[in-house]
């Protein structure tokens, strides 16, 4: 069993697809966090059933009647956090836009996942974007949270291909599997310390992939080279 797991809240707003993975990984003995919390800020969240089921403990924030007032909304947030001990958060779906304050205070410690290789893409709609742009790469992206929406850097990132067939709905698909291996492997270096900010920057202790992405890819590589 790892010595010291981190315990980690997991932010969500809707059904927690990528918390159903975290769950997944965070049953291994060996896995460095474990999933102390989850809270939503909507009492209806399919994901605090996800999480109930799986015997972590749950806890609701409404935003709704916080208004505006996002510093208020943060400081009851806060709280849950403070209460359940944890030291790192994973936001999955969450959305709201953190303030400044809060997001200082977590610096290091927040981690999200969004569906593009940034920084191309962010906000919503990636998918529809990307194909309407003609990318021929997709993907999705970790990265520790700052003020800036989906400007934090990067921790690790996974791509796919964009098909000539694809459609909104098939790409998003291609892009969720690639997510729900992604974000627990990140989530896992962020606890053991393998993945850090420095200085503004993501600073990684983990074995990196060599050799290139090409999409289509190029007679020369699909098909073998006879030597003499």
């Amino acid at each position: 069993m790892a010595e010291l797991r981190r315990r980690v809240a997991v932010l969500i707003s809707g059904r927690g697809s990528n918390l159903g993975a975290l769950i997944a990984a965070a049953r291994h003995p060996d896995y460095p966090a474990e999933l102390a919390l989850v809270l939503s800020n909507k009492a209806d969240a399919a994901g605090l059933e996800r999480a109930q089921a799986a015997g972590i403990p749950t806890a609701v924030v409404e935003s709704r009647p916080f208004g505006k007032d996002r510093t208020g909304f943060e400081a009851a947030m806060q709280a849950r956090l403070e209460k359940a001990g944890i030291e790192l958060i994973a936001l999955a779906g969450f959305m709201r836009v953190l303030t400044e304050g809060f997001v200082s205070a977590w610096a290091g410690r927040m981690l999200n996942i969004h569906p593009s290789l940034l920084p191309a893409f962010p906000g919503l709609d990636t998918h529809a974007r990307a194909l309407a742009a003609g990318v021929r790469l997709h993907g999705c992206t970790v990265h520790f949270v700052t003020p800036g929406v989906d400007e934090g850097p990067v921790i690790a990132q996974a791509a796919v291909p964009v098909l000539p067939e694809d459609d909104e709905a098939a790409l998003a698909a291609r892009v969720l599997a690639q997510e729900h291996r992604l974000y627990p492997a990140a989530l896992a270096w962020a606890a053991s310390g393998a993945a850090r900010l420095v200085a503004g920057r993501a600073v990684l202790d983990v074995p990196m992939a060599e050799g290139a992405f090409a999409n289509p890819l190029p007679a020369s590589l699909a098909v073998p080279t006879e030597t003499a």
